[in-house]
């Protein structure tokens, strides 16, 4: 299928690679890639053998944002932005929120919400849709010539999925406000200075650190991991009291884990733990 050539994917040692594949486009996102990579994390959370998860892309670009230019969902969507009329009616009142709810938000939250580790590996150019994918990981590295670019102000654009609820949270708000009114293309290695990456290594090398993490998590407690990821995620829209009884509950689910039960007996066996994800 047409969608399985746009995203390439495959499992390893672990590790759920997931590879936009339209380099002539620049990678921007289709509905139907956006689907799939959609599915894929939705996968990735249920199978307990895939314990990290890696997004990355070919060619130069790692994602340019939206396809506008692809022909339309069957819904008559044509991806974050640019919304046509629906068949056989003008545009009416809600059909924009309905379909940045069903699109780029969809698609950001897929990220947020997967169970498993994700990490962004940045090959290129993230731009609008493209820069949010990457921002909703759980750890971004960089290639040392890839940039980010919130480019919806230079189509006269708000940004969308989730770009106004990430970026603050990574870098504060006056930052984000600077990325987001002038649009200017922000290099990996200010990106890394700001935040909103965690390394930038050379090209030929992402491939390499990507697969290092990656394993590296896999490897590890993944309930821990899973549950650690949703108490952070949610810390910042917390106050200490809930974020507290969070905290106290994700121990004490996660103390029923045979990882957790590991990790005790390997400590106190003076020994190196053998993680199952379980």
């Amino acid at each position: 299928m047409e969608d399985e050539l746009h995203v390439l994917h495959r499992i390893e040692n672990g590790v759920s690679w997931i590879t936009l594949n339209r380099p002539e486009a620049m990678n921007a996102v289709t509905w139907d890639q956006r689907e799939r990579i959609i599915s894929l994390l939705e996968d990735a959370s249920a199978d307990p053998d895939v314990r990290a998860v890696v997004v990355t892309a070919t060619g130069k670009g790692f994602c340019a944002g939206a396809d506008l230019r692809g022909a339309p969902a069957p819904s008559g969507e044509r991806g974050e932005m640019g919304v046509p009329p629906a068949e056989g009616r003008g545009r009416v009142a809600g059909d924009v929120a309905r379909t940045i709810r069903r699109g780029a938000q969809r698609f950001v939250a897929a990220v947020l919400d997967c169970e498993k580790p994700v990490l962004a590996a940045v090959n290129g150019t993230a731009a609008g849709i493209g820069a949010h994918l990457a921002f909703a990981c759980d750890l971004v590295l960089a290639a040392e010539g890839a940039r980010f670019i919130e480019v919806f102000v230079r189509r006269g654009l708000v940004p969308d999925g989730g770009g106004a609820y990430l970026l603050p949270r990574l870098v504060g708000p006056q930052r984000a406000k600077e990325l987001m009114f002038f649009g200017d293309a922000l290099e990996a290695a200010d990106a890394e200075r700001m935040g909103l990456v965690n390394r930038v290594v050379p090209a030929e090398e992402l491939e390499k650190t990507a697969r290092e993490w990656a394993e590296r998590l896999a490897q590890g407690p993944t309930r821990a991991l899973t549950l650690t990821k949703q108490l952070v995620n949610a810390s910042l829209d917390s106050d200490r009291a809930t974020a507290f009884a969070a905290e106290a509950a994700a121990q004490e689910i996660n103390m029923t884990t045979r990882d957790a039960n590991e990790g005790v007996a390997s400590f106190v066996e003076r020994r190196t733990p053998e993680y199952r994800g379980r």
